[in-house]
């Protein structure tokens, strides 16, 4: 063959090969033709677990946060522009309790806590065979204030961060209901919003029995004290972070704290309070009807947020605005699923902030990333930091470049 007559054929094959149309590339999944049907976002799901200190002095704290459920529903419905699916579940923080008195080593285990879900009740108190609260139950307001009233009869040792441990991992978190486990009630693709409500420090271990004892002494905080026994704050994070969903998909953990910290400023420190009815006790400093420094407590809200935003005193004489910036924080995801989504190169979202701005996002822009669909769930947007969502957001739209 001629040498200039094989090169101008060179020449058209590798223009015929860059012309090639995206749709047919290998793999592709763009339309022939603009799409009538715009995408579909799905309802945000999450899955909230409340965390309540059942020890005997409680009582007025449990009240409270049920006088305030109200306020912490309506917000959380409102959604920032996203139908909202949500449950909630309640453990309290009584796993063990290890005591030395008159010489003797005492170890108490509670297996029906420890993790589990408490029985929801109905009207006249007694418990039934729920373990959680659907968004849609009609009576969801009543039950979710009986469900947070956990009593006064548990450990005084409040182990919050391992009643969670045991709450959402193996076997528990996969043992029906039916069974005596939690199974269910965390969803596929749902996030996990934990919130925990304790007057005392954490003295969480995964050892049995637990490495640190009490004693009868209430001006010494042992488990501030001997908290290099305790298994360390971060490693509970590090589980929760590492918190897989039944496909196998990373599960979005938020963590919230209504604590054992100062009311000005959220610190965490000891303090003897010697005027005390009940005599010379422990608290935490700026925090008079806390039991102890919440040392630990702060550690693991500060390892989701470093701002704190997430973390509040439990001296508050009400819980109405930190029960409300709570559901705030739970109901603003950076990702959300969307049906009917052919390829991510087609996909505008917009968002429509508080001052009625609309800021337009796209995975082409680099504003969104990609989590493509499997059998069991849709696909999946994350929105990047120069996108990220706001608790303020009026409205969210997924559309198509192409679509009619």
């Amino acid at each position: 063959m001629h040498p200039l007559r094989s090169s101008a054929l060179l020449t058209l094959a590798l223009w015929g090969s860059a012309c090639t149309s995206p749709v047919e590339e290998p793999g592709s999944n763009l339309p022939g033709r603009c799409q009538a049907e715009a995408p579909v976002i799905s309802p945000q799901k999450t899955d909230l677990l409340f965390v309540i200190d059942n020890s005997g002095s409680m009582k007025d704290e449990q009240e409270a946060i049920a006088r305030e459920l109200p306020a912490f529903l309506d917000e959380l419905r409102q959604g920032n522009g996203l139908e909202q699916d949500f449950r909630v579940g309640v453990i309290t923080t009584t796993v063990y309790l290890r005591a030395f008195l008159d010489n003797n080593d005492f170890v108490t285990n509670y297996p029906d806590q420890a993790g589990r879900l408490q029985p929801v009740r109905d009207a006249a108190g007694r418990p039934t065979g729920e373990r959680y609260l659907d968004e849609a139950d009609p009576d969801l307001l009543e039950k979710f204030r009986l469900l947070v009233q956990q009593g006064i009869q548990g450990s005084g040792q409040e182990s919050p961060l391992e009643a969670v441990r045991l709450a959402v991992t193996p076997p528990l978190s996969t043992t029906a209901i039916a069974d005596g486990g939690n199974g269910g009630f965390l969803r596929d693709g749902s996030r996990l919003v934990v919130v925990v409500v304790s007057d005392e420090e954490d003295c969480s271990s995964t050892e049995r029995p637990p490495p640190v004892r009490l004693t009868g002494e209430t001006t010494r905080d042992i488990c501030s004290e001997e908290a290099e026994k305790l298994t360390p704050v971060r490693d509970y994070a590090q589980l929760m972070r590492n918190l897989r969903d039944g496909t196998g998909k990373a599960r979005e953990v938020l963590w919230a704290t209504i604590g054992p910290v100062a009311l000005s400023d959220k610190r965490a420190g000891l303090v003897l309070d010697t005027a005390a009815p009940e005599g010379p006790v422990v608290r935490n400093v700026d925090c008079p009807t806390s039991y102890g420094p919440g040392f630990r407590q702060r550690e693991m809200a500060s390892l989701f947020d470093s701002g704190l935003k997430n973390l509040d005193s439990i001296c508050r004489p009400s819980f109405r605005d930190t029960l409300v910036s709570i559901a705030t924080m739970a109901k603003t995801s950076q990702s959300i699923e969307v049906v009917n989504l052919p390829d991510p190169r087609l996909v505008q979202v917009l968002v429509t902030r508080e001052d009625g701005s609309v800021q337009t996002c796209s995975v082409a822009g680099g504003d969104l990333t990609y989590e493509p669909s499997t059998e069991q769930l849709p696909a999946r947007l994350f929105f990047q930091s120069s996108c990220a969502r706001m608790p303020t957001d009026k409205k969210i739209e997924v559309k198509l470049l192409c679509a009619n």
